[in-house]
């Protein structure tokens, strides 16, 4: 009896973090996503006057207030690509459920951010969704460089996780790598790193062009990096 009652507690409180960690990631990957893209379609609308900067700082800041703000509920990965490195290395349990509660919380946080977008702003600009440059750079060039943006975003964070007091400036590390990815490879790949920033305003926008892209490199540049590095963090 007392040990029916003990475990009848444990799933009580796995289900509360459970929870938890659905909301946040949610409402961590929608401010994402709003910044992220939203940043995108006001440049556009502005003719391009915010520029390149704007466009990477915005999702900077967003991903360092969402550490800051949740990431002692849900470890703030809102990214699916982030995610999977995290399985990797055991930094996310592999039973519980976790990985589907995450999955499902970035990806709907993500398209809800879209239908935001599309609400304050149109169907303009296909939602800023991402694209590669194709005119200047070859596919080949363009699916590594967005597989090493995601690998060092992963690096970073694996890094901020994992060294002793480095998890005060973690959200200032992880957003300055996501700013600067998309400042130096975003005319480049798009530096989505983020499958769930790419998917969302494809899905409501109705463009599917190059999703295959976004869809694929994020997961392989955190892969590599989680399994190259998982024994030693």
């Amino acid at each position: 009896m007392w040990q029916k009652l003990h475990l009848h507690r444990i799933k009580d409180k796995l289900d509360s973090r459970n929870k938890k960690i659905f909301f946040v990631e949610l409402i961590g990957t929608f401010v994402l996503v709003v910044f992220a893209t939203g940043s995108v379609v006001l440049d556009a609308k502005l003719n391009g006057t915010l520029g390149l900067p704007f466009i990477a700082i915005a999702p900077a800041i967003a991903v360092a207030i969402g550490i800051y703000l949740f990431g002692k509920i849900s470890m703030a990965h809102f990214n699916p690509a982030v995610t999977v490195g995290f399985l990797i290395t055991k930094h996310l349990e592999r039973k519980k459920g976790l990985l589907l509660v995450y999955l499902l919380a970035e990806f709907i946080g993500a398209i809800l951010a879209s239908f935001f977008i599309f609400s304050l702003m149109g169907n303009q600009f296909n939602l800023g969704a991402n694209a590669p440059n194709y005119i200047d750079y070859p596919i080949h060039v363009i699916v590594g460089i967005e597989i090493f943006a995601s690998a060092l975003l992963m690096l970073v964070i694996l890094t901020v996780v994992s060294t002793k007091g480095a998890k005060r400036f973690g959200g200032i590390a992880i957003g300055a790598i996501v700013g600067l990815d998309i400042f130096l490879f975003g005319l480049i790949s798009g530096a989505s790193m983020n499958p769930a920033r790419s998917l969302a305003p494809a899905i409501v926008s109705g463009y599917y062009l190059d999703l295959w892209l976004y869809l694929t490199a994020p997961f392989i540049g955190t892969s590599i990096v989680a399994f190259l590095l998982r024994k030693k963090f």
